[in-house]
């Protein structure tokens, strides 16, 4: 009998998208793919989801292979993407409707020290039992060491529990420890059905 859903955050509650972000700054093409090579596809921001450097020590690394008049935007990068945070429509109707149901919901996300700051704007994140974070056990998914982390904490067990993740690596590392999971394409819909399908009690 299904008793838990546990979920990722960005790009399952929130939207994650480091183009749209770049917007915002107003950038030529080339200085967008900078940031976007140099920032968000650095081995610096894995390591922050790590846990394994600060933000001073990101940023370090990182501004040595921007030009100088991209440094300030790389480091208000680091410390305001999530300003404003865009909602993915659905989720937290699905997530209420999971928990009026009689649900455990969890977060088992990879992110940095910073997310307790932007969790509490994300609406869906007053209905979850608990959260793991990867930055506080030193692990990222897909790594299926954090996944048996996540039900030591949490108190579950896998084959009571449903995963909802963007990323197909994850979603198979949490079927790998016995936990059946579903690849979310910003489609509220679809992983509803999905759910109601597993004979999850809620509406379609």
């Amino acid at each position: 009998m299904i008793r838990n859903i546990v979920f990722d955050m960005g790009g399952v509650l929130i939207l994650f998208d480091p183009d749209l972000f770049l917007k915002r700054y107003e950038k030529s093409a080339e200085e967008s793919r900078l940031l976007k090579n140099e920032v968000f596809g650095s081995v610096e921001w894995v390591s922050l989801d790590r846990g394994t450097i600060s933000y001073e020590e990101a940023f370090r690394a990182i501004q040595k292979r921007l030009p100088e008049k991209l440094h300030e935007t790389a480091w208000d990068i680091l410390l305001r993407w999530d300003q404003p945070l865009i909602m993915i429509p659905g989720m937290e109707e699905l997530v209420r409707d999971l928990t009026e149901a009689g649900y455990a919901v969890y977060l088992l996300s990879n992110a940095s020290v910073r997310q307790p700051e932007y969790w509490k704007r994300i609406p869906a994140s007053r209905y979850f039992t608990d959260v793991m974070i990867s930055c506080d056990y030193k692990l990222l998914k897909p790594d299926p060491a954090i996944f048996h982390a996540a039900y030591e904490k949490f108190g579950i067990k896998p084959e009571e529990s449903l995963f909802i993740d963007d990323n197909v690596g994850n979603v198979e590392a949490a079927a790998f420890t016995g936990m059946q999971g579903f690849v979310f394409r910003e489609n509220a819909s679809d992983v509803r059905d999905w759910l109601v399908n597993l004979e999850v009690r809620i509406p379609r």
